[in-house]
């Protein structure tokens, strides 16, 4: 009877985490449909000419890279299928935000408009380093280091939604006069950034839960404990490499 009530437990809080699964892709599907409405009602439509329409892609990237950077998932499958999703993921994010930045300094550039002069392009441009280097500099280190992972990574997806909610109002603030008056951009765009606030708690939410996260076994057999010769190894042969990579790159962007 015991074993009975335990499976059911189990089984509900499954149910649970089913539910809020579903609800966060919805919300960051309808999140991502309200951006594209937004600058295809409301503003001049997308392109990629230096004008407005290159520059909409901005928030429509930019919204699109939080849901794919923290698209929920469940845990129910093979590790190593998990650190795929996980690492995919995480890349299409990187590569939307990258492209968003892109469009936004040549639309600056056109226009002869300074960058980087505001808040939301300080705390922007910043998140990408971080995110750089948990991808890059210290892949090969993930498995002694996964709290400062988890942390860094829970703490660049609230940043990137408080950089999100700034920029939206910034051009809310630039582009409607009007704005104090709430004309219906402004509410449009307000619900917005609500739906982004929601899919964030719930995300949040569904990564502190304890019962929600894998396995500790599983993830024992996975991330084995590195033994102090193993560790030097790993810091005298990836590090030097990895760093390297990474600042050839940023040299060349």
């Amino acid at each position: 009877a015991s074993s009975c009530w335990f499976h059911y437990l189990c089984m509900e809080g499954y149910r649970r985490f089913l539910a809020l699964l579903v609800s966060a892709l919805l919300l960051g599907f309808v999140a991502v449909v309200c951006s594209i409405v937004w600058v295809l009602r409301y503003r001049e439509g997308l392109g990629w000419d230096g004008g407005a329409a290159e520059f909409n892609w901005h928030p429509v990237l930019v919204v699109t890279a939080i849901i794919v950077y923290r698209l929920p998932w469940t845990w129910k499958c093979s590790k190593l299928l998990m650190k795929f999703i996980h690492a995919g993921l995480n890349t299409i994010a990187m590569i939307l935000a990258i492209v968003s930045m892109v469009a936004v300094f040549e639309y600056h550039n056109a226009r002869k408009i300074p960058n980087m002069y505001s808040l939301h392009s300080w705390i922007g441009l910043t998140l990408v380093f971080p995110k750089a280097l948990t991808m890059n500099l210290f892949f090969p280190l993930r498995a002694a280091l996964m709290p400062i992972h988890v942390y860094s990574g829970l703490l660049i997806f609230v940043a990137v939604i408080a950089s999100a909610l700034m920029g939206i109002t910034e051009k809310l603030l630039f582009s409607l006069p009007a704005y104090s008056e709430s004309p219906p951009e402004a509410i449009f765009v307000n619900c917005l950034g609500l739906l982004i606030v929601t899919f964030g708690a719930l995300i949040l939410w569904m990564a502190s839960r304890p019962h929600w996260k894998r396995p500790p076994e599983e993830n024992a057999k996975v991330h084995p404990y590195l033994k102090k010769n193993e560790w030097h190894h790993i810091m005298r042969t990836c590090f030097p490499r990895h760093f390297l990579i990474l600042c050839f790159y940023l040299l060349q962007s």
